[in-house]
């Protein structure tokens, strides 16, 4: 993960306005906005999720951010700016650095950030983000959390109070292919239906995990070696490689296989 502070160029006081967050592998943009953040201060088109008191800024709209300040991909000459860039192919995230975010439009800019230097409520977030999700049917979801939380979410009301996910009460089989989203930033079933890990946190019930909880986790969630080697597009002799490295923990493993959670094997790709 990259990460980036915002901040205005014309301000007397620099300060981080928010923070840009860039996984490489899966090529998503995640915006994190403080605590405190002014509406007035904040970028144009973030300040709604000011107002509304989001503070995590879907990796849609951050996307959406991040286009508007770099050269669009159906620019007229856009293989001769590649060409003068020194770049192959057509990169959202390689293009922003080359201005360090900056566009004519505004005085924001980016600066380089490490993990440990934001403010402690915004990595108090992280600890709150998904861990994993498996479907129980039914419209409910068991997610569970960073922190070790575990919530059981009925989603139905949800559902009925935002129509664009109506289509997975009618279907479950798709309903039941919910997954995390990028970094842990929620739960998704495609980019017009997510729901972020704060609603999740809030929205869910904790309850203590029964056996067939258990179950269903397994089922969904647990993989093989091979499994895992397409996953991360390797072979199975790096996956074993990752294993004797630290690098991947083994729920179980035998002289004939050996299995291991999904998530571990995904979040792989978010280094």
């Amino acid at each position: 993960m990259k990460l980036f502070a915002i901040r205005d160029e014309s301000a007397e006081i620099q300060k981080d306005l928010a923070w840009l967050l860039y996984y490489e592998t899966e090529k998503r943009f995640y915006i994190e906005l403080p605590d405190d953040a002014d509406e007035w201060e904040t970028p144009l088109l973030l300040s709604s999720f000011v107002k509304s008191g989001e503070r995590t800024v879907n990796s849609y709209w951050s996307r959406v951010w991040v286009q508007q300040r770099i050269v669009p991909a159906d620019r007229q000459n856009i293989g001769q700016v590649l060409k003068d860039n020194g770049l192959k192919e057509y990169d959202e995230f390689d293009l922003l650095l080359l201005s360090m975010g900056r566009c004519a439009q505004d005085d924001y800019f980016l600066v380089s950030r490490k993990e440990q230097e934001l403010p402690p409520q915004v990595r108090g977030r992280f600890a709150k983000r998904v861990e994993d999700v498996i479907s129980l049917g039914c419209n409910t979801l068991l997610v569970f959390f960073r922190d070790g939380m575990v919530r059981k979410c009925d989603l139905t009301v949800w559902f009925r109070e935002h129509s664009r996910f109506s289509i997975l009460m009618k279907k479950e089989k798709l309903f039941d292919c919910v997954r995390m989203e990028t970094g842990g930033h929620g739960v998704t079933w495609d980019e017009n239906m997510s729901i972020p890990d704060y609603i999740l946190y809030q929205y869910g019930e904790k309850v203590p995990l029964v056996m067939e909880d258990f179950r269903a986790f397994a089922a969904q969630r647990i993989i093989n070696a091979s499994e895992a080697a397409e996953i991360l597009g390797c072979s199975r002799q790096n996956v074993n490689d990752l294993i004797k490295r630290g690098k991947l923990h083994p729920v179980k493993a035998t002289a004939r296989s050996t299995l291991l959670l999904k998530s571990e094997v995904l979040k792989r790709n978010w280094q």
